[in-house]
């Protein structure tokens, strides 16, 4: 793995933003050796449109808030596909259909995955 520790953290940031609002099926690529402006692409799948546009807005509005500038956003408003550009960590937030059509996992299935951590839930007692 060669993805910087800066772009390390905003994947954290990015992973308990998604994870806030629902999104499901998290996975990050080191795609720093194929592609030198980029180091990790982050995936996360939403439940519906809303469900996407909240999971990008989230994560997007905690990465801007942390100092991160957004260069790029594409598909906010059809909420199938939304794809936030960071400079060093894009993020894609899929509807279901489209993150099977598209199946970016499979297109990248030579890069490292990351791990993610999942959230803590609480004991029922």
């Amino acid at each position: 793995m060669t993805a910087r520790e800066s772009t390390l953290q905003q994947l954290n940031i990015a992973v308990k933003a998604a994870q806030d609002k629902g999104a499901e099926d998290l996975v990050a690529l080191d795609v720093s050796e194929p592609l030198p402006f980029v180091d990790v692409f982050f995936i996360a799948t939403g439940r519906n449109e809303r469900n996407v546009t909240a999971v990008a807005g989230e994560i997007e509005d905690q990465l801007n808030a942390a100092g991160h500038k957004t260069l790029r956003r594409e598909g906010r408003s059809e909420g199938r596909w939304v794809l936030i550009d960071f400079g060093d960590l894009v993020v894609h937030v899929f509807h279901e259909e489209e993150r099977l059509y598209y199946s970016l996992e499979r297109l990248w299935k030579d890069c490292p995955v990351l791990p993610i951590e999942e959230p803590a839930t609480a004991s029922a007692e």
